[in-house]
């Protein structure tokens, strides 16, 4: 890919390098500037979907399944640190990584696949976040989840305050995610000697444990290997190495060996903090259901409704189920930002596509309401955690199809350079790899067989192995093709490329130069502007826009009594330039400002386009349109933006 390429392609670019680490002075503010890509990565592990196995983890088998949990952040440790590495040395996200690599068939399959398991991911989130507003208000759940689109507004937001204001909120929900959780343990009072043994390795037989805690209820029909395959397979969620990959490019670092050898310990200590701090909440949830709800007998619990209304009456306290559902809201809420940004990565490093925040996000939102809806509507809000489980088994499906390139990916010295993983790295994330696709694949599998076994659907049977066999291919093909592809030399990384004499500059020349009016004080601004980009022997097109009630309807057929003025006002501008020696003439356009601007650019074959920013942000750009945006990304010509 050409210079020109990669930086038409970089990614999240409205916050690329917006953090500058090479001009800050050292010190502890310039180390804590390294710290927050991996927070909001974080949040995808203790989002509404891993509730449910903590639940079930913590009621049925006590704190037996502890270390379960804490091996699975250790691999989650080790993968996020891997995407993070491709981002600081080679600049790529996965998704771009992926465009580059495998050819344009494969990767319309794994951008499908990764919008399949952001849009479960978000599935995953509405649902918490819906049960978490029906557990506070007592608010019907087709509501609940109806209510959850606004959270767009939110997002567009905190996008357009940068990065670390991003992350100061999501750092604010975890915080607050905590509280609730430490709060309740503290009410709960484990005991500390037991939950330290949940520590050792061990996946006790349910009929013995149930025995030697003198409990006489119906033994679980999972099986503690069940449950600790269940707890592994919902924590590494695909779409975070897409996003930890993107996230880290947000830090603007020295390109040096040092500079990045200093970017990829703290990438890291930040991983490293993040993920522990998940951890500890995953563990809050499991040790509080076993404390409240496995010590008391109540071994029946899995559901996050039926956990939040028998917390308050088994503690004495209806605070705790506040907690409890404050938490929901919050988990649900943060992981919901991280994945729309995830699918931005994801659109635009597989497809090269750009499309407005707010419709992007939308368009993922509404792919999980209305499964959500419909669901809801027709079977009622009974199968909702069957809804959820379906979830969690489309991202088990996919998550092979991230993990898998990765890998191949940093462990290429030619493409990594002398960053390029060590061989111990490289076998133990080979073993990872290995561990969770086997476990996921089995989980799928168990859930496939109980259909075969209930089900006598013989074309439903049949679709099940087609996509069985697809995906084993397809799997197969993503493990071999980085292996025996014979240009692996794409994105190589050249810290210290030789030095050459700088090649002959061709200055542009510009002949017809467009200069978009709104007839305001500014308009001086942006002639100026035009001028002094063209100077006397140039032809300058004055563009204005009506926007009147007539010519929204009637466009060019208008003759109301704005367009009269307005039009009498762009020919008194001609004039005005013409008096001093300029070739000039003026264009009217009518409606949608953005799109009539590009028409007569192009109709007038301007080579040059001055236009004024008015600093909308937040939620004005929603109200009065991003008309600079759209021009740009349309025209293939230069934009001149001048700030008014």
């Amino acid at each position: 890919m050409s210079t020109k390429d990669h930086q038409n392609s970089i990614s999240l670019s409205d916050v690329h390098e917006s953090v500058d680490m090479v001009n800050k002075p050292k010190g502890w503010k310039r180390l804590f500037s390294y710290l927050g890509p991996a927070y909001l990565v974080s949040v995808g592990y203790m989002d509404p979907g891993n509730w449910a196995t903590d639940l079930a983890g913590g009621s049925k088998y006590g704190y037996a399944l502890i270390w379960v949990l804490l091996m699975s952040n250790l691999m989650a440790l080790l993968l996020q640190s891997l995407s993070a590495r491709l981002g600081i040395v080679r600049g790529r996200d996965l998704a771009q990584a992926n465009r580059e690599t495998y050819p344009k068939f494969i990767n319309y399959i794994l951008w499908f696949l990764a919008e399949i398991a952001i849009a479960a991911t978000d599935l995953a989130e509405v649902l918490g976040m819906a049960i978490g507003i029906q557990l506070l208000t007592g608010l019907p759940l087709i509501w609940g989840v109806s209510l959850t689109v606004l959270d767009t507004f939110l997002l567009l937001y905190l996008q357009k305050l940068g990065i670390r204001k991003m992350e100061a909120f999501i750092i604010a929900l975890i915080g607050i995610i905590g509280f609730c959780f430490l709060i309740n343990i503290i009410l709960a009072q484990p005991h500390l000697g037991e939950v330290i043994r949940g520590f050792i390795p061990s996946l006790p037989d349910a009929a013995t444990l149930y025995a030697s805690k003198g409990l006489t209820n119906a033994l679980p029909k999972e099986t503690a290997l069940y449950l600790a395959i269940g707890i592994i397979g919902a924590t590494v969620m695909p779409h975070n190495l897409y996003l930890h990959s993107a996230l880290v490019q947000t830090r603007k670092i020295h390109k040096s060996e040092s500079g990045i050898k200093q970017a990829l310990k703290w990438s890291f200590i930040d991983s490293a903090v993040a993920l522990n701090i998940a951890f500890l909440i995953n563990a809050a949830i499991l040790i509080l259901a076993a404390t409240v709800f496995f010590k008391t007998g109540r071994t029946d619990v899995g559901e996050i409704r039926q956990a939040h209304e028998l917390l308050s009456p088994m503690l004495g306290t209806s605070f705790s189920s506040t907690l409890f559902a404050i938490a929901l809201i919050a988990a649900g809420q943060s992981s919901t930002v991280t994945g729309t940004l995830a699918g931005q990565i994801v659109m635009e490093g597989y497809l090269r596509l750009r499309i407005n925040p707010v419709m992007r996000r939308l368009i993922t939102r509404l792919m999980a309401i209305i499964p959500a809806i419909a669901v809801i509507a027709y079977y009622g809000e009974s199968h909702v955690d069957s809804l959820l489980i379906f979830s969690q088994v489309i991202l088990s499906l996919q998550l092979g199809f991230a993990v898998i390139p990765l890998i191949h990916f940093v462990s290429n010295k030619k493409t990594m350079g002398i960053f390029a993983i060590k061989p111990m790295t490289i076998f133990f994330s080979w073993l990872v790899a290995a561990t969770l696709v086997y476990l996921n694949v089995r989980m799928v599998a168990g859930e496939a067989s109980d259909y075969f076994v209930e089900s006598d659907n013989l074309p439903g049977k049949l679709l099940i192995i087609t996509i069985g066999l697809v995906f084993f291919l397809l799997l197969v093909y993503s493990i071999l093709y980085p292996i025996f592809r014979k240009n692996n030399n794409i994105g190589a990384i050249h810290l210290h490329p030789e030095l050459t004499e700088i090649p002959p500059i061709e200055l542009p020349v510009f002949k017809r130069i467009a200069v978009a009016l709104d007839f305001s004080e500014n308009d001086n601004k942006l002639l100026g502007a035009a001028i002094g980009q063209g100077g006397q022997q140039k032809e300058f097109i004055l563009i204005h826009i009506v926007e009147s009630a007539s010519a929204i309807i009637h466009g060019a057929q208008t003759d109301d009594y704005e367009t009269k003025k307005d039009k009498a006002q762009l020919e008194f501008l001609v004039e005005q330039l013409k008096s001093h020696g300029l070739i000039a003439k003026g264009v009217l356009g009518f409606k949608d400002s953005a799109r009539e601007i590009v028409r007569i650019v192009e109709e007038e074959s301007a080579d040059l386009l001055v236009i004024g920013a008015h600093g909308h942000t937040g939620l004005k750009d929603f109200f009065y349109g991003t008309t600079i945006n759209t021009v740009r990304h349309e025209l293939k010509i230069p934009v001149f933006i001048v700030n008014l």
